[in-house]
This record gives structure tokens, C-alpha cells and sequence, in this order.
């Protein structure tokens, strides 16, 4: 496994994010679930709970958090943060997706 990398974008928008939650506990929560257009779809949410097999990745003080099933398929992969006037969102560059949909939130091996 290579792991994730966390792009400076994606690292000042998660301490903007715990920052402002004034909750220095909180981390960014990456999962892949089943489902979405594409057969797989990510799920991000800042959460405070550990789980037994969460694998934890830091750059400049921002923490992701990914579990072990989930880092299978997004191994290798970027986290970054995206801003334009449509959205502001943060963004999976996943090396091993074969597809994905229009909003980038699914995709499929």
C-alpha cells in the first residue's frame, strides 16, 4: 500500500473546518461505500470517533482518517480541495477508479 496523500488545499480546509468546530478532536472521515452512479461512491465527513482498523494519514496538522476496506480502493489516491463559483468540495484523485461519474463522487474499478 502507498496510502493517501493530503494536498495543501485539502489540509488548510480541514483546519479551517476543525478550527471553526472549535473541536481540535476532529479529523476528515474518507469511506467508500456501495452505490452512486458508478458502483462505488465516497463518503467524507469530519468525525471525532476512532475506529479499530482506521489507518490515519497528517500533512500540516490535517489528520484523514481511512479505514482498512475503504484505503483498498482508494490506495495510491489524492485528497484535494476544490474551489470555483459553481462548488467548493474536496476532491478523491483515485489512481485505481476506471470510471467515474460527472460529480466525481462515484466510480468504478
Amino acid at each position: 500500500m502507498s496510502g493517501l496523500t493530503i494536498s495543501v488545499a485539502a489540509a488548510k480546509q480541514i483546519n479551517y473546518l476543525t478550527e471553526d468546530a472549535k473541536n481540535t478532536e476532529l479529523f476528515l472521515r474518507i469511506m467508500v461505500d456501495g452505490g452512486g452512479c458508478s458502483g462505488f461512491q465516497y463518503d467524507i465527513k469530519l468525525d471525532d470517533r476512532d475506529q479499530e482498523n482506521d489507518i490515519v494519514f497528517t500533512f500540516q496538522g490535517a489528520t484523514v482518517v481511512v479505514d482498512q476496506v475503504s484505503l483498498g480502493f482508494i490506495d495510491g489516491s489524492e485528497v484535494d480541495y476544490v474551489e470555483d463559483l459553481t462548488v467548493s468540495q474536496f476532491v478523491i484523485t483515485n489512481p485505481n477508479a476506471t470510471s467515474k461519474c460527472g460529480c466525481g463522487n462515484s466510480f468504478s474499478l
